[in-house]
């Protein structure tokens, strides 16, 4: 784990591009250089934007995922590094455990876990879960800069 402190909410918004309600994370709990460990609880929120007829279905856990793996990428660089743009292209291997996530009570532990990448391309392995229940997993690929691409 690292050395650096913990973020809520705020630092998170601060260093990926979701503000407002679609910042979905509350709390790093951990990282490294490897990982990063999230804690979420706007799944319980009837006003979340990915809302809808009347639900959050689980496949949204994704974007917890992506804003997890955003947040990794921004502590990783460090403070005094510019931000990068970076975005999700692909997502595979998905496989979901559950049906919906507003219908569970207390937070989402969100991890997303660097396997494999170089300075532009980073490939994730990412797990969404309520307690001890996965609800989903996956991996996904990331460019990052890619107008330089």
């Amino acid at each position: 784990m690292s050395a650096a402190p913990t973020l809520d909410r705020a630092g998170i918004a601060a260093r990926i591009p979701h503000h407002g309600n679609m910042c979905l994370l509350d709390a790093v709990t951990e990282w490294s250089a490897d990982h990063v460990v999230c804690a979420a609880l706007s799944h319980n929120d009837p006003t979340h934007p990915l809302r809808a007829a009347g639900r959050l279905g689980a496949a949204n856990g994704i974007e917890y995922a992506a804003q997890a793996m955003a947040v990794h990428g921004a502590l990783v660089a460090g403070l005094n590094a510019a931000p990068r743009q970076g975005y999700l292209t692909s997502v595979r291997s998905v496989t979901l455990h559950a049906e919906r996530l507003d219908d569970l009570k207390g937070p989402l532990s969100v991890r997303a876990e660097r396997v494999s990448g170089d300075a532009n391309n980073v490939l994730y392995r990412f797990t969404l879960h309520h307690g001890q229940r996965c609800l989903l997993e996956g991996r996904a690929a990331v460019v990052l800069d890619a107008e330089a691409l």
